[in-house]
């Protein structure tokens, strides 16, 4: 399967760490140097907005999707592609249509609903697509403790810990899901015939 759209999901808060703003900034334009369109929430602020614009900037292709109640709290940045939605609801469905992989930069409670769903549905098996956290700054390591304890208490299954991939900076991301996906289709292959 070749990666031609992902996902990232992020933070739109401003004021946050230099290393955050430089990693989205790298991530956009690993992007377009390799073609892949990113789609994100619609946003012109935050690690959303850096993301977008650096993508966007060195000549690559954004899809932003936007509940129109967010319009002004996240200033829609509408140099790129956007479509605008009704709901939250609305907004995630669509990314997780228009993506073939996932990327989670450090967010808050926004970003946080939105993995935790992901990672739900992975869990129930409603998808196989390949999720990467970029853990700059080890933003993401309090999350992986908190599944482990999840894991260890009995509430998930062991391989859970497995279903995602950890990478410490933006270039490792694509190539991590180049190989998550050529993992993905050996592993279909091999299924037998029904």
């Amino acid at each position: 399967m070749e990666l031609k759209s992902a996902c990232v999901f992020c933070g739109s808060s401003k004021g946050v760490h230099k290393d955050y703003m430089e990693m989205a900034g790298e991530l956009g334009k690993d992007f377009a140097r390799h073609g892949v369109r990113l789609v994100y929430g619609g946003g012109g602020i935050g690690l959303m907005g850096q993301s977008a614009k650096s993508c966007h900037e060195a000549g690559g292709s954004v899809l932003g999707i936007m509940p129109a109640f967010l319009r002004k709290r996240e200033i829609l940045y509408d140099d790129v592609e956007t479509r605008v939605v009704e709901t939250m609801h609305e907004r995630k469905a669509m990314m997780f249509e228009e993506s073939d992989a996932f990327v989670v930069l450090p967010g808050g409670i926004g970003t946080l609903e939105e993995i935790v769903e992901l990672m739900s549905w992975r869990r129930l098996d409603l998808h196989f697509k390949p999720t990467v956290f970029v853990d700059t700054r080890k933003f993401w390591q309090p999350y992986f403790q908190t599944l482990r304890h999840a894991i260890d208490e009995g509430f998930a299954p062991d391989w859970l810990m497995d279903s995602f991939i950890t990478v410490d900076t933006a270039e490792e991301v694509i190539p991590a899901i180049q190989t998550a996906l050529k993992d993905i289709q050996i592993r279909r292959t091999d299924l037998p015939n029904v």
